[in-house]
């Protein structure tokens, strides 16, 4: 018999015994349910290895990504419901490739970018995967960009904040007796910064939410003040009037601040 066939007639008996179990686990008391969950576990470990191997070599332990995928299956039997999915391995792979994506978004990164530029990043690195596949060479920026139809400075900023995801330790031997540490310097007052941080974080925290909402679209999104002005249903001309008087109001009470500290 072919491998195929063998994979597929495996992966077939596997299926018919988790529908199987799932018609006990329907009937069974609590504890039972307990045991049958177990077993539905045990039956289906291959899905969460065959799942969690997709994003191997993306900076991550193979390890952990096979328990977040356990994890995630876990959470897949115990609110699958068959009569609102044709089958157990439709409700399972999106809800163990979503634990796999929030992890990767919300416990892996050591600089967290923002959101979009997290995203850009997984679609950059399977373009790239494809492109070296299919060309059999290194792929530049701009080749990545025409593939995904976006601007070339957009995937640049990507691989530039992919840094981000597992920058070297400063700690890290450099030669036989220096650190990647001792070569960078710093000449700014530690103290100086602490102060004017916990300014800046006074001031905001006197805007309204509305204006907060709005620095964080701007210059933490880095929203243009047309993509703003959609949001809020304004003009662009009205955004940019907004925004200034939020920045001029954000100055004067860093003003009050600097005042008040002296």
């Amino acid at each position: 018999m072919a491998r195929g066939s063998v994979h597929a007639s495996s992966r077939t008996r596997r299926e018919e015994q988790t529908r199987l179990l799932f018609a006990e686990f329907a009937m069974a008391g609590p504890s039972e349910r307990q045991r049958i969950a177990i077993e539905l576990g045990e039956l289906n470990l291959p899905l969460c290895d065959a799942l969690a191997a997709r994003y191997r070599g993306r900076g991550v332990d193979l390890d952990d990504l096979v328990q977040v995928a356990r994890t995630g299956l876990w959470v897949a039997i115990h609110r699958f419901r068959p009569a609102d999915a044709p089958s157990f391995l439709s409700f399972a792979v999106p809800t163990i490739t979503g634990e796999l994506k929030r992890y990767f978004r919300d416990q892996c990164w050591v600089v967290r970018p923002p959101r979009r530029l997290q995203d850009l990043q997984s679609l950059t690195s399977r373009a790239r995967n494809d492109l070296e596949q299919a060309t059999g060479r290194s792929v530049s920026t701009r080749e990545i960009a025409d593939h995904l139809g976006i601007d070339q400075r957009q995937i640049a900023e990507c691989i530039i904040a992919g840094a981000g995801f597992r920058p070297p330790s400063l700690d890290a031997p450099v030669g036989d007796s220096t650190t990647l540490g001792s070569y960078i310097s710093d000449d700014q007052d530690i103290a100086a910064r602490v102060t004017d941080h916990l300014a800046l974080h006074w001031a905001l925290a006197e805007l309204t939410l509305g204006e907060q909402k709005v620095l964080v679209w701007r210059y933490e999104d880095e929203c243009t003040q047309t993509e703003i002005a959609d949001r809020l249903g304004l003009s662009q001309m009205q955004v940019s009037r907004i925004i200034r008087r939020i920045l001029d109001h954000t100055r004067r009470l860093l003003d009050k601040a600097a005042a008040l500290a002296v």
